[in-house]
């Protein structure tokens, strides 16, 4: 059974994650549980996300939100920020999410981690011609 749309394809802040994320080299976009994802062969970051509650419970959901794998070394800087999340799922695979809904959102900050994401999944050569373009 295929999992339910979760998001708009109208919604201004996907048209932003959207293009910071296809401006990569080798990356595409695919509907992946029902959310926007970015691939380079794997996926470097995903629109949408949600937390899984302590007690029984729906999900709690970040409709307008990037999920992103973090370096380890970075990951307790960022649990510090208030808009970071554990994703439901993909948090045990060392994901945080980061919430684009509370705030005026720092553009070159969401680059940055799309940025960190992507290379810690990309394959070298497709590093090396980002870095050398």
């Amino acid at each position: 059974m295929a999992h339910p749309i979760m998001f708009r394809d109208d919604d201004p802040v996907l048209a932003r994650v959207r293009e910071i994320a296809l401006a990569f080299p080798g990356a595409f976009e695919k509907v992946s549980h029902g959310r926007p994802a970015f691939f380079v062969t794997k996926m470097f970051v995903m629109y949408g996300g949600s937390v899984k509650p302590a007690t029984k419970g729906d999900h709690i959901q970040y409709p307008q939100s990037i999920m992103v794998k973090v370096d380890e070394t970075e990951r307790r800087a960022l649990e510090q920020d208030g808009r970071i999340f554990s994703p439901a799922y993909l948090g045990a695979a060392g994901w945080l999410g980061l919430d684009l809904a509370t705030r005026k959102v720092d553009w070159d900050e969401v680059a940055e981690l799309i940025d960190a994401s992507f290379r810690l999944v990309a394959p070298k050569k497709v590093i090396r011609q980002l870095d050398q373009a």
